[in-house]
């Protein structure tokens, strides 16, 4: 990640809030428009202390040639799962796409997806999905994009109505939103009744009761305004997240490749693996800042025993299992992908 694009995100994270907007002048120079669009509203971790800081970064650094347009929240259309094939399509320009919404198109991504995978660090886990993405999936199930950076998110909480989880008992019978195929595998390994749904529609699902509650990290929360639905939040312990999910942050091939090349060259410098980083960054800045309200708002807030957590990773271990299974029925390395995924990881933790 080049000075400009570091020195922005850390003043958004110093600032605590969406510091860098489009500016007026610039905008009326510019000679590209970038219109990038995503599901979150606009006060959300990623947006303030990932996005936004892009935008400006490159934005100053073609001199206002090239203007970034940020529209939260779907708004220009569409439903989350959709983002993927709009950026591919020339919808948008870019965006910011999970392929978890769309289950099965893109199997390899799912590694880093799975039980206790990721560290307890999104920055550093980041670099190692950049990493994946390289290996398995930049010039394959990605290459009708341009990628730009991927990133995942901080550890995985459990928040819910009533008292918390402080056993793998007490996920019997409960109906739990999950992001993802594997997230949904674990959580139904563990008892629960797993409901999928885009993380926008959580609040809602908890607030009519047709969920008891869900997993996703801190630094949605706030967004999303869940503790005041959720009572209780329930946090594992241990170096390594429950589960994760994969984010990219993807840009249309035909606008990049049609850019000149000086303006294409500002894009690269602001994508990679330490953009990947910086995006992850954003999420545990996101973590901290909502951990920390949430704490002062009262809620309970538990930490799972050791115990109950080496219970979790034996029952995740299963997951993996069977994951493996299922890659290699279709023909692909998965015993290979788990061990070069683990290996990012461990590389990359503590950002070494």
């Amino acid at each position: 990640m080049n000075t400009t694009l570091k020195s922005a995100v850390l003043g958004a994270v110093a600032l605590g809030l969406g510091a860098f907007g489009q500016a007026g002048p610039a905008a009326a120079q510019a000679e590209v428009t970038l219109r990038c669009q995503h599901f979150l509203p606009p006060m959300g971790s990623v947006p303030r202390f990932f996005m936004e800081p892009w935008a400006a970064a490159i934005e100053e650094q073609s001199g206002g040639r090239i203007d970034v347009e940020l529209y939260p929240a779907m708004q220009l259309g569409g439903a989350p799962p959709a983002l993927y094939d709009q950026i591919r399509d020339g919808v948008i320009d870019c965006g910011w796409a999970l392929p978890a919404y769309t289950p099965g198109r893109f199997p390899e991504a799912e590694v880093m997806e799975l039980p206790f995978m990721t560290s307890m660090n999104a920055e550093d886990s980041s670099r190692a999905a950049w990493e994946i993405t390289e290996q398995y999936l930049r010039d394959t199930r990605f290459a009708d994009i341009h990628v730009l950076a991927v990133h995942v998110h901080g550890p995985g909480v459990i928040h819910k109505t009533g008292d918390p989880i402080t056993s793998v008992a007490d996920f019997d019978g409960l109906q739990l939103r999950g992001p993802s195929r594997q997230a949904n595998a674990l959580l139904e390994r563990l008892g629960a009744t797993p409901v999928g749904m885009p993380v926008p529609a959580f609040p809602e699902a908890l607030s009519r009761g047709v969920v008891d509650g869900g997993v996703i990290p801190w630094e949605v929360v706030p967004a999303l305004r869940v503790e005041e639905l959720a009572e209780s939040h329930t946090q594992i312990g241990g170096d390594r997240a429950l589960y994760n999910t994969f984010f990219i942050w993807g840009m249309n091939r035909d606008t990049y490749a049609n850019l000149p090349d000086d303006l294409r060259a500002i894009i690269d410098a602001n994508s990679g693996i330490d953009t990947s980083a910086a995006a992850g960054a954003a999420m545990d800045r996101g973590d901290t800042i909502a951990e920390e309200a949430i704490t002062a708002r009262g809620n309970n807030i538990v930490t799972l025993d050791d115990n109950v957590v080496a219970e979790l990773r034996s029952m995740g271990d299963e997951v993996i299992a069977n994951w493996i299974d299922e890659m290699n029925g279709l023909g692909l390395p998965g015993e290979q992908l788990v061990e070069d995924a683990r290996a990012a990881v461990a590389r990359h933790d503590g950002g070494n």
